[in-house]
């Protein structure tokens, strides 16, 4: 090992002398990219309403951006509609879902959250494959003669699908993909995705409350053709005399969004261009989270939740304690979000108690160097209490 690898107890000995610049490595709302400023961002639009010209242009350009950045075909729609990530997907479901029979991955707590809603808002009977956190179930196992509702990547357990490959391309079911965490941060193949929804306040650390939902052209197919056996809520509809509510995807909202949040999330997305579009912002995701295996291959105590690497997130990074349990994690980051140099990285409430780090675009990889001497600090100083 390199001298940074001496042995935990003298490693751990004294307060480390430099802290992070960026402290933030919650994994949702996210830390700001680099060079944020709530001056910085446009106002123009502020107190004007959302249906003005500027307003519509404004949610145009987001969606222009966002098509750009994400190097999206133009096949694929997309929507800014409430409720952050889970409002997509609520509204995905609860617009397509029905017409062939379902089938529910979950390796974790939002995939978990998708079967509870099968099964008993919708009251379908989906077919459920499950794992167990830090876990994949096994992809082989899926029917694509049905519609199928998975997370790419699992925020609250730090692991993802390792590609596409396992979507057949000539399925007769949707694919729908709660890409929350893992948009801007991979390769996503448009192709085998028919819907996607993500937020603002994943990789592009952008503000809360909006969301964004992606259709592609089989998407659009069955919202025109098919009616679901339960009534909608408005905020769900989108579809206008029998055919899709086109201007949803021209900046249309169905409620009326929040024009702050989306000058925010449009600073990000012209900062993703100035670092170089989606494969700079990619790149500088696989930077941190290098640098983080780096930190955990050092430390004896460290691990990853999710063992194999070709399964593991390079944005919400899920880490074993050796012998931690809730109490030891809380002490853990409480430690380190007093001296300022780690706000919210305990796991997940649902998960096994361990640590999760923030690894997306706009975490600096410096930052994730400078944890490491903390967490060596604070692992000390909880063991001693």
């Amino acid at each position: 090992m390199s001298d940074s690898a001496v042995t935990d107890a003298t490693r751990a000995s004294a307060k480390p002398a430099f802290l992070p610049a960026r402290p933030y490595f919650s994994s949702g709302p996210c830390a700001k990219p680099p060079g944020w400023d709530a001056s910085k961002l446009a106002s123009e639009s502020l107190g004007r309403s959302h249906r003005s010209k500027i307003g519509k242009t404004r949610l145009q350009y987001a969606i222009d951006l966002m098509r750009e950045l994400l190097n999206l075909p133009d096949t694929h729609r997309i929507g800014i509609v409430p409720g952050s990530d889970t409002g997509a997907f609520e509204m995905a479901m609860w617009t397509m879902l029905g017409a062939k029979p379902v089938t529910t991955l979950a390796w974790e707590s939002f995939g978990e959250g998708w079967v509870t809603d099968a099964v008993k808002q919708l009251k379908l009977d989906p077919t459920v494959i499950r794992a167990d956190y830090g876990q994949l179930p096994d992809l082989g196992q899926v029917d694509w003669s049905n519609d199928v509702l998975f997370t790419w990547n699992g925020t609250t357990s730090g692991v993802r699908v390792p590609n596409g490959d396992w979507i057949a391309d000539d399925r007769e079911g949707l694919s729908f993909a709660d890409a929350t965490s893992a948009v801007f941060a991979y390769d996503l193949p448009w192709d085998k995705i028919d819907v996607a929804t993500f937020s603002w306040q994943k990789v592009l650390g952008g503000e809360g409350g909006h969301g964004v939902l992606i259709l592609g052209p089989r998407a659009v197919e069955r919202l025109e053709n098919y009616t679901p056996a339960w009534p909608l809520p408005k905020v769900f509809r989108l579809i206008a005399k029998g055919k899709l509510a086109e201007g949803v995807f021209k900046g249309e909202t169905i409620n009326t969004p929040s024009m702050l949040a989306v000058e925010d999330a449009i600073f990000a997305l012209e900062w993703g261009k100035s670092v170089g579009g989606a494969k700079g912002l990619i790149a500088r995701s696989d930077a941190n989270a290098a640098a983080l295996q780096k930190l955990v291959a050092e430390r004896d105590w460290l691990g990853n939740l999710a063992a194999d690497e070709a399964i593991r997130s390079t944005t919400s990074v899920c880490l074993t304690v050796e012998g931690a349990d809730e109490a030891f994690i809380k002490k853990f980051a409480s430690l380190l979000e007093k001296e300022g140099a780690a706000y919210d990285v305990a796991g997940y409430r649902d998960a096994p108690a361990g640590l999760r780090i923030w690894c997306g675009a706009t975490v600096e990889t410096a930052d994730i160097e400078a944890l490491g001497p903390w967490l060596d600090w604070a692992y000390s100083e909880a063991k001693a209490g």
